[in-house]
């Protein structure tokens, strides 16, 4: 492991592979015994143009010999980091986690092993690098300098407290949607509708390949991110890197790379893989404190949402428990903040026993799917309560086959449940189920928002979710209690919603069956996604992000969904929308409709701003009050991700991550194919205003 208090010291004594400078992909004559060692033949198709069929160097320089090996052994995992980052040239990042492995297994014995299967591998990478070319690395008194001065930004950082996370500095965003409360809401004002014109690119950093989806976090000046299992730390006014942490995760999961955040308390940084683990990470060094496996590999589980910290506890939600081979659905796992060591799990399938364990048709437990936690869950520290959304079942037939047993309901809880669990002891305090016997993939999922509602009889501390059908429910913090809905108008599946209870009547003509396609708004991508809404708290007014789409669903012989989207009837050529609600009155102020459709989360700003991207590459700020589009630029790639803003240097700057892909892309590409598609490179763009010149707008 690489610190960076001991990175100039150990780079002066490394050599420099010059590994991105070869059009490395030519083919080359085999090594001699490239037939019985893979990792001779990787580098043999993938290395050898460039330095050479026995490692002698060529156009870069030689891989082989008592130095190179000296070096490189004491440090296998960033020979590995190295390999994968910048390999080959035209396309870094893009070589498997086997072929990386058992390339540095060839060129070092101590690395993870010629032909070795896949292992996670972990390196602190000081920000600059092992460099290119020959010779020893420049540390003259300009990189010094420049070293002292990211080291020392580091350092000032100071601790993240609870008090912090509650209340963080204006110019922080400390946790996934900034604040605990889950309301994707600035109250920085530097930029404004009045200036926002004149917002441009401050900086931009390539980040490679892999999905997005990323919400980076800032913190005193340093921003945070994980990107394809990389976590960095970099100076937020210049992009500059302060240290990088890489871990190759093996994975036979699809289609996502990377969960979508993480997650800072005290000095560290936790990071969750892909393959359901949770890093604890030194925030100053990015050195490894703890590793904790939720679950092994085996389960084929993944980890898509950010963690929540609540009372010294990391609490993360796992997804992805649709296969056949992993009953008894998904979980949410706590962990001690300082140690890693587990202190709770609650699975999200009720069982036998508990409240909502007779909702399943009568099914044992193994015949229970589902209850994915995509996202990262809220807290309330007054009432001392989490919050967490889950998924569908995705084993319909279990809900529609012939009742087993008088009187067994088919609600199947907890799936597409707002679940309220003490933060302590991982205990159920209520549940409210927003869509019972959930048989079309219409996952309830997404973030669980913490407002504070006006009524006639004072403030109610309510939460505000909706599911992919594009509805609104409120129910009360506190006890779980239905408040309200809001339909949004892009569904036809509910035909009728209990003004009292939240009870929504569905369309039985709509229900799946073998052998008939029927059509269901919206898709199973749904009216919304995992694509945050965000909440103005002074003015009370939510913004979504949404999708106007379809689907023809029906059921296979083996009882499996059938599905094909659709582009809804009647359609005018417009998927694309932001919608503004009133939470008090539950009026909709606003509607911003489009061609393409949404592709970002939203960002509100106490500027009266509303940030939000969609596929057709334009990133744009809207007029809170109005929803008038008061800016837009075309970027690289669709900004597939959750835009952030923050302070540094006390300037104001506005950040989203572009291109990576997700599952919406080869979705609703369909829809407007004259939109290309991501090609799968990350860039994160960096804005800030300009006060030279007016940059112009739309």
């Amino acid at each position: 492991m690489l610190s960076r208090n001991t990175a100039a010291a150990q780079m002066a004594l490394w050599p420099r592979m010059g590994l991105n400078l070869a059009l490395a992909l030519l083919a080359v004559p085999a090594l001699a015994h490239a037939a019985e060692d893979p990792g001779a033949s990787a580098y043999a198709t993938a290395c050898a143009a460039c330095h050479g069929a026995t490692l002698g160097g060529g156009f870069g320089p030689p891989l082989a010999g008592p130095a190179f090996q000296a070096k490189w052994a004491a440090a296998p995992a960033a020979l590995q980091d190295r390999i994968r980052m910048t390999m080959p040239p035209a396309k870094p990042n893009s070589l498997d986690a086997g072929t990386v492995a058992a390339i540095a297994g060839f060129l070092s014995p101590t690395a993870s092993g010629t032909g070795a299967p896949p292992r996670p591998v972990a390196a602190n990478v000081p920000s600059a690098g092992l460099g290119a070319g020959h010779g020893e690395p420049n540390t003259d008194a300009y990189y010094r300098a420049h070293e002292a001065r990211l080291t020392a930004l580091a350092g000032r950082m100071a601790p993240v407290t609870d008090a912090l996370l509650q209340a963080p500095r204006d110019g922080d965003w400390l946790t996934w949607r900034r604040t605990r409360a889950a309301l994707g809401f600035s109250p920085l004002q530097q930029i404004d509708k009045t200036n926002v014109k004149r917002l441009t690119v401050a900086w931009s950093l390539a980040l490679g390949t892999g999905t997005n989806a990323i919400e980076p976090l800032v913190h005193d000046g340093v921003m945070f991110l994980n990107n394809n299992g990389v976590a960095m730390a970099l100076d937020a006014a210049s992009g500059d890197v302060i240290w990088r942490h890489a871990r190759i995760s093996p994975t036979i999961r699809v289609p996502l790379s990377q969960p979508r955040s993480i997650a800072l308390y005290g000095q560290a940084v936790y990071v969750p893989t892909i393959d359901d683990h949770v890093l604890a990470l030194d925030a100053r060094s990015g050195d490894l404190i703890w590793d904790h496996e939720m679950v092994p590999i085996s389960d084929r589980l993944e980890t898509t949402a950010a963690p929540l910290v609540a009372h010294g506890k990391v609490i993360q939600g796992i997804s992805g428990c649709q296969a056949a081979d992993f009953p008894g659905g998904c979980l949410i796992v706590a962990m001690d903040a300082a140690t890693g060591q587990e202190a709770w799990r609650f699975h999200t399938i009720a069982r036998p026993g508990q409240a909502g364990g007779d909702s399943w048709n009568g099914a044992p437990v193994e015949q229970r799917f589902g209850g994915s936690v995509w996202t990262a869950g809220s807290y309330d520290p007054d009432l001392n309560l989490v919050y967490f959304g889950t998924g569908q079942t995705y084993h319909p037939t279990t809900l529609l086959a012939p009742t087993r047993r008088p009187g067994a309901a088919s609600d199947a809880l907890y799936t597409d449940t707002t679940i309220a669990l003490n933060p302590d002891t991982g205990q159920l305090v209520w549940h409210y189920q927003h869509f019972p016997g959930d048989v079309w993939d219409l996952d309830w999922s997404f973030e669980q928002s913490l407002v504070t509602l006006r009524t006639p009889s004072g403030p109610q501390k309510a939460i505000v979710t909706s599911g992919k059908l594009g509805i609104l429910d409120a129910v009360d913090a506190k006890t779980g209690r239905y408040l309200w809905s809001r339909d949004l108008g892009v569904q036809n599946l509910v035909t009728a919603i209990d003004p009292k209870t939240g009870a929504k009547t569905f369309d039985p003509g709509l229900v799946p069956a073998v052998g008939e396609m029927k059509l269901v708004c919206p898709g199973a991508l749904g009216g919304r996604n995992w694509p945050a809404s965000a909440v103005d708290p002074v003015h009370g007014v939510l913004f979504m992000p949404l999708v106007e789409a379809c689907m023809e669903i029906g059921l296979q012989p083996t009882g499996a969904f059938r599905m094909t989207h659709r582009t809804p009837p009647d359609n005018d050529g417009k998927f694309g929308r932001v919608t503004a609600v009133d939470l008090n009155s539950r009026a909709i102020l606003w509607t911003n409709r489009r061609r393409a459709p949404q592709s970002s989360a939203i960002l509100a700003t106490g500027g009266g701003l509303v940030f939000e991207g969609a596929r057709d590459r334009s990133f744009r700020a809207l007029d809170a009050g109005t929803g008038k589009t008061l800016w837009a630029t075309r970027l690289d790639e669709t900004p597939n991700a959750f835009p952030i803003t923050f302070m540094a240097g006390g300037t104001q700057y506005v950040a989203v991550i572009t291109g990576g892909g997700t599952p919406h892309d080869t979705t609703f590409r369909n829809f407007t194919p004259e939109i290309a598609g991501s090609t799968g490179n990350k860039t994160l763009w960096v804005f800030a205003l300009d006060d030279r010149a007016d940059a112009g707008g739309d």
